[in-house]
């Protein structure tokens, strides 16, 4: 696997590239702005984007995906749950004094359990709603590694304080989904420093084990 993360304006979240070195085919998750920079990362690669993730339908990890989507053609897949936060992307966007780009309605939906394919790798997308009632975070097995999105960060949890937020769920989705997984298990979060599943079960500030 090729893994290429990085923060992207206007907030700072952390944007994902992953693709196979076989196959050149990669995915992009959450491409929230800087959309010149994810294309010339992915140019850089050598790799086809074919399908653009989304963790959940705020507009910091969103905005570039129109973009994205006009440059590549690529899928552009979300959970269901989250279709009235896309639906606000503009008011959103308001909201925080951050012009709106325009996105299109995704052209995919993304169910729980689905298997991600992309050439040789695989991973599952995992509904893991709190944070946003849509949210997921994106788990492959066999290189241990999770893309937990706003869900869980490096001692903390998402904010259940935003639209459609819901403390009892996002506690639900950690421990029932995300601390089950193995303790080496990397965790790239949605925005600042990545962490372990490990680590968190034992210290989290919000949520132990």
């Amino acid at each position: 696997m090729i893994l290429k993360t990085f923060p992207v304006p206007p907030l700072g979240c952390n944007c994902s590239i992953i693709g196979d070195p076989i196959t050149k085919r990669a995915i992009v998750v959450d491409p929230g702005g800087a959309h010149e920079r994810i294309l010339k990362d992915v140019q850089d690669l050598g790799m086809t984007v074919v399908s653009i993730l989304h963790t959940h339908a705020h507009f910091d990890h969103f905005l570039a995906s129109g973009e994205m989507k006009k440059a590549t053609n690529a899928t552009l897949c979300l959970h269901p749950d989250d279709r009235k936060l896309w639906e606000m992307l503009e008011i959103q966007c308001r909201m925080f004094g951050v012009p709106y780009a325009p996105v299109p309605l995704p052209d995919y939906w993304l169910q729980d359990e689905e298997k991600l394919i992309v050439g040789g790798i695989e991973g599952v997308a995992l509904h893991t709603p709190g944070h946003t009632p849509g949210s997921m975070s994106f788990h492959f097995p066999a290189e241990k590694l999770l893309l937990a999105g706003d869900t869980l960060f490096q001692g903390s949890i998402g904010r259940t304080d935003l639209w459609g937020g819901d403390f009892e769920a996002i506690e639900r989705s950690i421990r029932e989904r995300l601390y089950r997984l193995d303790e080496t298990t990397r965790v790239i979060t949605g925005h600042g420093p990545e962490t372990l599943i490990g680590i968190e079960r034992e210290s989290n500030a919000f949520i132990r084990a």
